[in-house]
C-alpha cells in the first residue's frame, strides 16, 4: 500500500480509503490509485477489514454438482441477481453426499460468510445442530423441508412428479415404472419416486415398479444401460417415469435402438426441463421446476434479510408440466 501511495503521490491512508470506496476520495484519485495498483500487481487485502467489521462480503453456497445444468442455472440466476450488491458467492459441491456437505459447510463457515445457501433439506444431524446455532441467514433451496433451518425456496418434488403421473393416467397409461438412482444419496430423486408411487395409488393405478439405474448422480449413460440390460422385459410397462431429463434421454435412445416406438409402444417422461428435453426427437415430456427462478428468488430473499426486513419463511416456486412427443 505504501508503494502504491508513493507512485500516486498520496498517503497510504488515502489508498486504503480508495479501495474501500470511501467517498472522501475523489473519483479521479481513485482511478489513479487503481491504475498504479494494477501496474504494481497490488491486490487489496481485506482480511483486516473483515476482522474489524465482522463482514466478509461473501455468501457461501453449496450445490450437489456443478455438472448438472439445472443447478448451474440456479447458480446463474442467483449470481446475476446479486450483481451490484457488493457480495460475492463462494461455491462448493457436495457430490450428493450429506457427509460431504457437512465437511464442506464447516470449511465455509471458517471463512465467516454473511449468509449460507444450501441445496436441499436433507442434512446430517451434526450439520443441523451446527447450522441451527448460527447467527446468520440460512436458506435451503430446491426443497421445502417441513423443519427448515431458516428459510426455504423451492418446490415439492412429490407434487411435481404427480403432474407427470396424472398426465400419463389421463392418456390411458396404467403400468408405470420409475427409473432413478439407488436409494441413499439422491434425496430429491427419492422424493420423486415416492410422489410417483403415491399419485399412482391415488389414481387407482397398479403399483409403480422401481428400476434402479445405479448410484447417484445418474446420467444418460446410466439410463440407457439399464434399459438395454432389461431387454424385452421393458415391454411390460406402459410408461417409464425418469428421475431427470438426461436419464429420460438415455432411456429414449435405448428404447428406440431396441425397436420400441415412442410413445406408441411405451411413453417416456423426464424431469427438470433440461435443454436436452427440448432438442431430442421426439421432445421429452418433462416438468419445468423453474431452476433459474429459484436462484433469483434466493437472491431477493437475501436482499430482504440483509436489509433486516421481515422475510417469508417459505417461497414456493410452482412447477409446470411440459408435454412433449414422448407421452
Amino acid at each position: 500500500m505504501r508503494d502504491v501511495a508513493e507512485v500516486v503521490g498520496v498517503s497510504p491512508m488515502t489508498v486504503s480509503r480508495a479501495f474501500k470506496d470511501d467517498r472522501s476520495v475523489s473519483e479521479e484519485t481513485r482511478r489513479r490509485i487503481r491504475r498504479a495498483a494494477d501496474k504494481l500487481g497490488y491486490v487489496y487485502d481485506s482480511t483486516a477489514t473483515a476482522f474489524r467489521t465482522q463482514k466478509s462480503g461473501f455468501v457461501a453456497v453449496t450445490l450437489p454438482s456443478i455438472n448438472n445444468a439445472n443447478f448451474a442455472e440456479t447458480y446463474r440466476g442467483l449470481s446475476v441477481e446479486m450483481e451490484g450488491s457488493g457480495m460475492q458467492l463462494l461455491l462448493g459441491a457436495t457430490n450428493y453426499r450429506v457427509e460431504k456437505e457437512e465437511e464442506l459447510v464447516r470449511q465455509l463457515l471458517a471463512r465467516n460468510p454473511e449468509a449460507l445457501v444450501l441445496t436441499g433439506g436433507h442434512h446430517t444431524t451434526a450439520m443441523r445442530d451446527l447450522v441451527s446455532a448460527l447467527r446468520l441467514p440460512v436458506i435451503e433451496m430446491w426443497d421445502l423441508p417441513k423443519a427448515p433451518l431458516g428459510h426455504a425456496v423451492g418446490f415439492s418434488n412429490e407434487d411435481a412428479i404427480a403432474l407427470v403421473v396424472e398426465h400419463l393416467a389421463g392418456t390411458g397409461r396404467r403400468k408405470l415404472a420409475f427409473v432413478g438412482a439407488s436409494e441413499g444419496a439422491d434425496s430429491r430423486g427419492a422424493e420423486r419416486r415416492a410422489g410417483a408411487v403415491a399419485a399412482a395409488r391415488r389414481l387407482g393405478l397398479p403399483e409403480v415398479t422401481f428400476i434402479d439405474a445405479g448410484s447417484a448422480p445418474v446420467s444418460m449413460r446410466h439410463g440407457a444401460a439399464r434399459i438395454e440390460a432389461m431387454g424385452a422385459a421393458v415391454r411390460e410397462f406402459d410408461a417409464l417415469v425418469c428421475v431427470s431429463d438426461p436419464v429420460a434421454f438415455g432411456v429414449l435412445s435405448a428404447c428406440r435402438r431396441m425397436g420400441l416406438r415412442v410413445p406408441d409402444d411405451i411413453a417416456i417422461t423426464g424431469f427438470g426441463h433440461f435443454e436436452v428435453a427440448s432438442v431430442s426427437e421426439p421432445r421429452i415430456t418433462t416438468v419445468d421446476v423453474g431452476a433459474r427462478r429459484i436462484g433469483e428468488a434466493v437472491a431477493g430473499l437475501l436482499d430482504t434479510l440483509f436489509a433486516e426486513e421481515t422475510a417469508p419463511d417459505r417461497v414456493e416456486i410452482a412447477p409446470r408440466l411440459v408435454v412433449g412427443g414422448t407421452s
